[in-house]
């Protein structure tokens, strides 16, 4: 069952609405996914469940499904007022809730249910106006969310039903104390409805789970693999300063023009995005520091064909359906391994076929072992010559009719700096700047050394000398104060430095007369010998010891 795209159970076999229903078959949704299936039956009854399946599946149509016919069919309670919410979606990200936000709408444009998208990064008084007129279906991210139940803008006390996507993925965010103070403003777990849907549920949310919902039904659509079937892998094992030109020459191989490219920094991000866009190709950039409206614009450039490439980091890892990328590019390797199978998901939906390839360079090879291990399989190695590797390009492509290109890169990259500086600009103004030194204790300022106040007299020649004498000679002073503490702080440790060649000493020979160099921590001592063992049976090398 799983490893159809698609069931035979359609969704008109269930007890919908009909204006539900109407918005389903708009939207061409007619026959159900396995966790579409799976978890229907026990949602449209009112039961809380934690849904596990892989992306790309359809889980968010599920829980839409499940909470457009509760509001449709059930009044609100009496003692409900009118401008608070009835349901609340959290999402951990930006990009997630505007997913949400276009699904819902998507199926529920025939109805009267009003809906509020709140997210950081955008307007606040709008969605503050918004919420003070009343809606019914709260989607957010948590920050934002938070604000305005501590301003009173919006109460949650109302709340029927508690709807959390990518749950673990608040984990890894730091967003479970925010998820947690959202929760206690709610209903008690039996007085509302409790949906948690995930591509990965680990044992922590499950924890989650089974602390703030009624007893949830845990519902796993098994797979032969934890990754799409659909989904051609490759690794290759390049140089870090052969994948710039290794990824442009598998791009003019393959054709791959439209194709996401992960990469774990912002930096590395807009560096690689520089580099394809000289190279003639259509790109955009995705990062945390991108301006909201800015990021809404390139992927929307993007889905519409627009954009051939989209170069990103983890933000644009999740709960985005983007039809038709053929291929999906882990420039680096990421930390997580389960950022890795939400990266590959970005291709290969609902049973397309789809190829992601990834780059095991020197620097981020370590992880290639785990995540492995997570996925429950190997990844075919991809070997590569000389021929493979494409030169970079030193100057962008000019247009063929002579006008002056349009840089969309160079663009959003301006916009990412002026916003990184608005955020420096706006901690220093807090007092929380890094660097800015200890704070003066009868002003109560800090001042770092570049911000003092710069005076227009210049010294005379004569008290410029008497200065260099007089800083010379203190600094001579500090110097000669410095060697004097080091001289006594090396005596006072000779008789620990004894001691420790004592024991090394006797480390050595107990050991069979062989000297024993410092050893790694456990955990990366044992991440080390599997990833070196790993590489040697790649590479025909033998067990790699």
């Amino acid at each position: 069952m799983s490893d159809k795209p698609l069931t035979d159970i359609c969704f008109e076999n269930f007890d919908l609405h009909p204006i539900l229903l109407k918005g389903l078959e708009e939207a061409n949704f007619i026959r159900c996914t396995p966790i579409q299936a799976m978890t229907l039956p026990l949602t449209l009854e009112g039961k809380d469940v934690a849904g596990q399946a892989q992306t790309g599946t359809g889980k968010t149509i599920a829980f839409l499904v499940a909470l457009y016919n509760r509001l449709l069919k059930q009044p609100a309670d009496p003692d409900h007022r009118s401008l608070d919410p009835r349901a609340v979606i959290i999402a951990p990200t930006r990009e997630l809730a505007l997913q949400i936000d276009k699904d819902a709408k998507e199926i529920g444009g025939n109805t009267d249910i009003k809906v509020a998208l709140i997210y950081g990064g955008v307007d606040y008084e709008k969605q503050r106006r918004l919420l003070q007129q009343g809606v019914d279906i709260v989607i957010a991210t948590p920050g934002r969310l938070i604000d305005f139940v501590k301003q009173g803008t919006v109460k949650l006390g109302g709340v029927e039903m508690m709807i959390m996507d990518e749950a673990d993925r608040m984990f890894d965010l730091g967003f479970i104390k925010d998820i947690r103070f959202l929760l206690r403003k709610m209903p008690g777990p039996a007085e509302r409805q409790n949906l948690l849907f995930s591509a990965t549920l680990s044992h922590r949310v499950l924890e989650l789970a089974y602390e703030h919902m009624n007893e949830p039904e845990k519902l796993v659509v098994e797979t032969e693999t934890i990754t799409a079937a659909q989904v051609r892998q490759s690794v290759y094992f390049p140089a870090t300063e052969e994948k710039l030109p290794l990824l442009l020459g598998i791009i003019a191989q393959m054709d791959a023009n439209r194709s996401m490219i992960f990469v774990n920094t912002k930096i590395g991000c807009e560096r690689v995005a520089r580099t394809l866009e000289r190279a003639g190709y259509a790109v955009g950039v995705l990062s945390g520091d991108v301006p909201q409206k800015k990021r809404e614009k390139l992927l929307s450039l993007f889905i519409n064909g627009k954009l051939s490439m989209l170069v990103a980091t983890d933000v644009a890892a999740r709960g985005l359906h983007i039809p038709a990328v053929s291929h999906v590019f882990n420039f680096d390797l990421p930390f997580d391994a389960e950022d890795y199978v939400h990266r590959i998901g970005r291709t290969a939906r609902l049973g397309e076929q789809g190829d992601a390839i990834s780059f095991a360079c020197d620097e981020y090879a370590m992880s290639l072992p785990d995540i492995e291990t997570f996925i429950e399989q190997k990844i075919p190695v991809a070997r590569f010559g000389p021929e493979l590797l494409a030169p970079l390009p030193t100057k962008r492509a000019q247009p063929q009719d002579g006008s002056e290109a349009v840089s969309i890169v160079e663009d959003a990259i301006a916009d990412a700096s002026a916003e990184r500086k608005r955020r420096r600009d706006r901690d220093r103004s807090d007092g929380r700047a890094t660097g800015s030194g200890a704070r003066s204790k009868g002003s109560g300022k800090g001042r770092s050394r570049k911000s003092e106040p710069k005076h227009d007299d210049a010294p005379k020649p004569q008290q410029q000398s008497v200065a260099n004498a007089e800083t010379s000679n203190t600094e001579g002073g500090r110097r000669r104060k410095r060697r004097r503490r080091r001289t006594a702080g090396d005596q006072a440790n000779a008789p620990a430095a004894v001691q420790l060649n004592t024991a090394g000493k006797n480390q050595s020979t107990s050991n069979g007369g062989k000297p024993r160099a410092g050893k790694a921590p456990p955990k990366l001592q044992t991440r080390i010998k599997r990833t070196i063992k790993s590489l040697a049976n790649r590479l025909g090398m033998g067990s790699g010891r």
